[in-house]
């Protein structure tokens, strides 16, 4: 006796959602057993997704070697990963001060790192500065500093941990950027201008390194709500429907550290070269970009004129 065609469906759908867990199941397991043992530079794991990551890689018993601008806050993470951790399955990780606003340091801050285990596997390079504003009024000086850290710093790193990957033919490189690095907004001109620097240049650097069996990916991701889920409120009308499609929208778009960690632990075990994490607007804007640019240009410049409006209303 044939099963009901009513009951058909609901059991196709149990029976997708098994699947679907199993193979989630899997590439859990698999994200462990990927990157154990294997040497992982996080360029700053003290902050909310190099902290994230920093859990995910040394649970998966990978050696890692933990950098940032402060060592309290290392120290504090290196206890939390260690603490009750079982040393049978996990590395205690390596500790290194990493500052890309100071870049006469680089020299020896690399050789710092490579000292450590004398090469590395995978380089995440995650290290961020933000900045939001016109541009007339960023100086010189605050634009030579983003360019250090989101630019010249993650390029300076990843040069200094070429030379044993190319010798060893293996390793992989990542570049945590931002969707800014494909799509720029106003008042993030220096920020913009600078993630596409990063963008272009580790762009280059997948086509160079491939034929010595190196892995470049860039991760661009809209912007990282740190932030507690909001409470539920009504929402401020805006004067332009368009203006309210901003990047850095506090409210429900952006990705989480969490989501993120995952996202370039999966990026790392399934050796994607390019991945983009953003909602559908961003999305949108994207192929707008490139197929219709003066109707985003357009968007765009709207845009501006409202929140001017918006301001001088207040």
């Amino acid at each position: 006796m044939g099963l009901p065609s009513v009951m058909v469906l609901p059991l196709l759908i149990v029976v997708a959602a098994g699947i679907y867990y199993i193979y989630n199941e899997v590439l859990q397991f698999m994200s462990k057993s990927l990157v154990r043992n294997k040497v992982v530079v996080i360029s700053d794991a003290v902050s909310g997704v190099g902290t994230e990551c920093a859990q995910l890689f040394h649970k998966g018993g990978a050696r890692l070697i933990l950098c940032g601008t402060s060592w309290d806050k290392l120290e504090s993470l290196y206890d939390s990963l260690t603490t009750d951790a079982d040393p049978r399955e996990t590395f205690a990780p390596k500790l290194v001060i990493l500052d890309f606003s100071d870049m006469d340091s680089m020299e020896d801050v690399v050789a710092e790192v490579m000292e450590c285990y004398g090469y590395v596997d995978v380089l995440i390079c995650n290290s961020s500065m933000k900045l939001k504003a016109p541009v007339q009024s960023v100086t010189l000086e605050l634009d030579r500093n983003i360019m250090d850290i989101n630019y010249f710093g993650p390029s300076t790193l990843a040069k200094g941990t070429l030379p044993t990957m190319i010798s060893r033919r293996s390793g992989h490189i990542v570049l945590v950027n931002s969707i800014q690095g494909r799509l720029a907004v106003p008042f993030r001109s220096s920020y913009a201008a600078s993630k596409h620097a990063a963008q272009a240049f580790f762009d280059c650097l997948r086509a160079e390194v491939e034929e010595y069996g190196i892995v470049v990916s860039t991760i661009s991701h809209t912007f990282i709500n740190a932030s507690d889920p909001p409470q539920v409120e009504e929402p401020v009308p805006k004067p332009n429907a368009l203006a309210a499609c901003e990047y850095n929208s506090q409210l429900t778009h952006g990705v989480r550290p969490s989501v993120l960690a995952n996202e370039i632990m999966q990026t790392v075990n399934r050796k994607r070269k390019e991945v983009v994490l953003a909602h559908p607007i961003p999305r949108v804007a994207l192929y707008l970009r490139s197929l219709l640019p003066p109707f985003l240009f357009a968007v765009l410049a709207a845009g501006v004129k409202d929140s001017v409006l918006a301001e001088q209303m207040q």
